[in-house]
């Protein structure tokens, strides 16, 4: 019995246009006709998060931030917050910065609304990257980037390949955090052992829900521990190789509507 649907936006629930179809906003609204509700799981903050919730109708809970944050998105709660720690995320730009030259960092705070920059890293950046306009980006020292506790440290480089940068990351033999990525061009910090899944862990005791009682679905690296915890976890077909790994089973992609063509099966006419 499926008691709560988890789902990954960018890549995953939404086509490379960014738009939610009417096929999967259908499919949607049927599930939470039927009283099981649906939670947006993404690396967005709430600024990103807000038009997608108007398009697909997400009104409850939602988990942002690559589970960093739960928050309710009609009165505004927040479940919980889990921030990476001034000094472990200090020691890793440090040991980052000698071994990988010409990286920019970016801290993320307070529920996602503010966005700390460092000098250059708006040049870098597109509104899609961050659903934010480069030019409101306001540029600091990496010394002030650091200074504050971060929901999620952002990591990038001009050339490097993710999964390049991460594999350095994890190489650095440091403790205190989470490393991961989206798909989007920068890496994500996060604090030691928060990923989706574990957002989705304490979301989901909130509210009495069983994680054998949890559908979820994913594409990208970011994505495969919560596809591995959920009782039942669904890559779409353009998923990373990591992310079909951990899913017990494969649906169509997200530019065939691959999440409806799940909860259709789920909620048959």
């Amino acid at each position: 019995m499926i008691r709560l649907v988890a789902t990954d936006l960018d890549g995953t629930l939404l086509r490379s246009d960014l738009t939610v179809s009417r096929r999967t906003r259908a499919a949607l609204d049927r599930v939470r006709a039927a009283g099981v509700p649906v939670v947006p799981v993404t690396a967005r903050q709430p600024i990103g998060l807000a038009p997608i919730a108007a398009e697909a109708g997400f009104e409850g809970w939602a988990l942002c931030g690559n589970g960093a944050h739960g928050l309710h998105l009609s009165t505004g709660e927040t479940l919980f917050e889990a921030h990476l720690d001034v000094a472990v995320q200090q020691a890793l730009a440090e040991a980052l910065s000698s071994a990988v030259p010409d990286l920019l960092f970016v801290s993320v705070r307070e529920r996602g609304d503010v966005f700390v920059a460092q000098h250059g890293y708006a040049a870098m950046a597109s509104f899609s990257d961050h659903k934010r306009d480069p030019a409101t980006m306001a540029e600091h020292s990496l010394a002030d980037v650091l200074a504050e506790p971060s929901l999620k440290l952002v990591v990038r480089h001009a050339s490097l390949p993710n999964d390049e940068l991460v594999a350095t990351i994890r190489g650095l033999g440091l403790a205190g955090f989470e490393v991961t990525h989206s798909g989007a061009p920068f890496v994500e910090v996060l604090a030691q052992g928060v990923t989706k899944a574990w957002g989705l862990d304490r979301l989901c005791r909130h509210l009495g829900v069983d994680r054998a009682e949890v559908l979820a679905f994913g594409d990208a690296p970011n994505d495969a521990e919560m596809l591995a915890w959920a009782g039942r976890g669904v890559a779409v077909a353009n998923a990373a190789p990591e992310t079909l790994a951990a899913a017990g089973e494969t649906t169509l992609s997200n530019e065939e509507d691959g999440v409806a063509a799940v909860l259709e099966a789920l909620l048959p006419d």
